[in-house]
């Protein structure tokens, strides 16, 4: 027996848990590039449809995130009460299949309930993700694990930035790219159904190493809890200072990065001149490099920490360089009439705002693991319901003033209020209540 022991304890974990996460940043990728589709091809669209107000724009891309800001609670608790890997597979198979019916619309009044469900479908897939981390990963690998959980926002955009307008281009279709978009989706859905499980346990190919790696980093921040949870049970966590600010910071980062990821591509035709590939390009780069800074901020705060840093000094420094400097870059783009200058601004905006994903771990890391999903669902869900109001606000902006300038500034005013809920966030004031 401790000859058994002693060969397990020289055993090299396995690295199932990050390839799962790696798996989980796939599908991020693969669900934004299906979110900004509209985005890249709604040139094509105004065209085709004869849209040609910004209000009605506005209103097309509000249709995805009012449906999947409603349903952001809902499925928190579902992430709470079922398990995760089957979440994630019928999540995933069905808004591909919403995406690839977008090709068939002919309306707005039909692309837009695509869009819805679109946003329906898409929602189950952060608060699961969410619930993976808490039971895959230990509190020191968190930071990464958010970050890969939420870097397929920037990868997904800067990829679907090329992918789409090479589709486009190539098929001289923006249908023809909804419909190659949505079957890769679905099957990329089935492959998450063969390879995540909802524990390491049930996973044939973690070793005995990895298995008490992880297990033993989670017992020792207090372990996990199987509690099912009812939606009045969010109740008593919003008297707290630090999940309200949770909220309110991530609805203020979401005004910023999806505010970005919406107008970009129109603002860069139409107040700098550029043609669909010049776009893309763009794009691409702002958004890849949007990625690349997300996972150095994963391994910088996972470091940090591990070295004995206090998470108030670490988490605090990090969200503050993220605001300040996106809110700083998108002031200056604003003010700068120069297409370079104006590419390169957002690039240095875009490249730490990401690293307000670490929000994502923070009830895991605060004691509330049981609660992950619906807190973090009550976070998206506010978030979200901001997200569906920006377009539209935005949208008349652009129509009253006929430029961007306004719609820069609110983005930029919305990166003060990411700032200062950032740094009401306590990390030393636990979230879990008395009675959990």
């Amino acid at each position: 027996m401790s000859a058994i022991n002693s060969t397990q304890s020289k055993q090299k974990p396995t690295i199932v848990r990050w390839m799962i996460f790696l798996l989980m940043l796939l599908l991020g990728a693969i669900n934004y590039i299906d979110r900004t589709s509209l985005g890249i091809a709604m040139p094509f669209i105004q065209e085709e449809f004869g849209i040609e107000d910004a209000s009605t724009v506005g209103m097309l891309h509000s249709a995805f995130f009012w449906s999947y800001a409603l349903m952001q609670i809902p499925s928190g608790m579902l992430a709470d009460r079922f398990k995760t890997r089957t979440i994630i597979t019928c999540a995933t198979v069905v808004w591909g299949g919403f995406q690839a019916i977008g090709a068939a619309c002919h309306t707005v009044t039909l692309l837009a309930l695509t869009r819805i469900g679109l946003g329906v479908s898409e929602a189950p897939i952060m608060p699961a993700g969410a619930k993976l981390m808490g039971t895959w990963l230990t509190p020191t690998e968190r930071g990464r694990g958010s970050m890969l959980l939420d870097g397929g926002a920037p990868l997904g955009t800067a990829l679907g930035a090329i992918l789409l307008t090479w589709l486009i281009g190539h098929f001289g279709s923006w249908r023809i790219a909804f419909v190659i978009a949505g079957v890769g989706t679905i099957v990329v859905g089935l492959i998450a159904w063969f390879y995540i499980r909802n524990t390491p346990k049930e996973h044939s190919g973690v070793n005995e190493a990895e298995l008490e790696l992880i297990e033993t980093g989670i017992q020792q921040a207090g372990g996990t809890i199987t509690k099912k949870n009812r939606m009045r049970d969010i109740i008593p966590y919003l008297s707290q200072v630090n999940v309200l600010a949770l909220i309110g910071g991530w609805c203020c980062y979401s005004t910023v990065f999806y505010g970005l990821m919406v107008w970009v591509p129109a603002y860069l035709q139409q107040a700098h001149n550029f043609n669909v590939k010049e776009m893309g390009g763009a794009m691409f780069v702002m958004f890849m490099l949007c990625f690349i800074g997300q996972q150095i901020g994963g391994v910088i705060a996972d470091k940090w920490r591990s070295s004995g840093a206090p998470s108030n000094k670490v988490f605090h420094t990090l969200l503050a360089i993220s605001a300040i400097v996106a809110g700083v870059g998108i002031f200056l783009c604003a003010n700068s009439s120069s297409p370079t200058m104006a590419v390169v601004l957002l690039t240095i905006a875009l490249f730490p705002l990401r690293w307000a994903s670490v929000y994502w771990s923070i009830p895991g890391l605060l004691g509330a693991q049981h609660m992950a999903g619906t807190i973090t669902g009550t976070m998206n869900f506010a978030s979200n319901m901001t997200a569906a109001i920006v377009p539209i606000i935005v949208g008349f902006m652009i129509q009253w003033t006929g430029s961007y300038y306004a719609a820069m500034m609110f983005f930029a005013t919305a990166a003060i209020g990411y700032l200062i809920c950032s740094m009401l966030i306590n990390f030393n004031r636990p979230m879990a209540l008395k009675e959990d």
